[in-house]
């Protein structure tokens, strides 16, 4: 069977290789360093907004995946997002993704000034270049992949996020991936869909819940689709819950989630 982790991972550094070529490194870093000038290192603390939420639900924008194409081709950024925060979102991840997910960066610029939500830069991040191009569009933590990084590759990115003033949600499959788990990171995530075939499992949070160190932030990614299963993912200890395609398959999402939220909150 195709890895499709590994077909997105060898694409996204042909992309950042060609990015470098428009815009270099220095002159990136550069413009960073201007906007951190300006406007401080101040951010909308994801990690600390699932912290205090009774949902902890991360709703998400995404229009499409690799194992099922187009989930909502239409759908408007500045139409769902706003009303993701609105109705009760504690954090909101955007997909960046062109090829795999039909994201772009622009989506996180154009809703940016519109919430106080923090917002997640959803990518498969594995260059320093990566993380200054998330700061520059308005990102406030980003999502750094334990299957796709050295365990060096993910310290040394961790802390160049951490300098740029990003938040940092690491997403681990299994326990043999808890040796990427470090005292510095902000959020640590499981996620139930299998990077190489892109099965989705929720038992998978529930299985390996015991083994996670309880002073983190516990997320839970993909496959969640009833409220009740969020309640029984809380009491295990997670405190966040990423879900995008129950909402995003509905024709209006941002109800598709205040509903949700709702029933969560019962």
């Amino acid at each position: 069977m195709k890895d499709i982790l590994e077909e997105i991972v060898a694409n996204k550094r042909l992309e950042v290789k060609a990015s470098k070529e428009l815009i270099s490194l220095d002159t990136l870093r550069r413009q960073v360093e201007k906007k951190i000038e300006e406007e401080g290192l101040k951010k909308r603390s994801m990690r600390d907004s699932l912290r205090n939420s009774q949902s902890g639900i991360i709703s998400e924008f995404k229009r499409k995946s690799p194992s099922k194409g187009w989930i909502h081709e239409d759908a408007k950024v500045m139409e769902v997002v706003p009303k993701y925060a609105a109705n009760g979102a504690s954090a909101i991840s955007i997909l960046t993704d062109y090829k795999y997910f039909g994201g772009e960066q622009n989506f996180i610029r154009e809703v940016r000034s519109k919430i106080e939500t923090p917002i997640l830069r959803k990518d498969f991040i594995i260059d320093e270049y990566q993380l200054l191009e998330a700061k520059m569009i308005g990102a406030d933590a980003v999502l750094l992949i334990a299957a796709d990084l050295t365990q060096n590759e993910c310290s040394t990115l961790l802390r160049q996020a951490h300098e740029l003033g990003l938040e940092v949600l690491l997403e681990i499959h299994d326990e043999k991936e808890l040796e990427y788990v470090t005292p510095e990171v902000d959020m640590l995530g499981v996620n139930n869909r299998h990077l190489g075939t892109f099965h989705t499992d929720v038992e998978q949070s529930f299985k390996i819940a015991s083994l996670l160190p309880k002073e983190f932030t516990l997320v839970s990614e993909s496959g969640i689709s009833k409220p009740e299963t969020v309640k029984s993912l809380r009491e295990v200890g997670f405190r966040g819950f990423l879900i995008g395609e129950t909402f995003m398959k509905e024709s209006d999402p941002g109800e598709a989630l205040k509903s949700f939220i709702q029933q969560v909150e019962a």
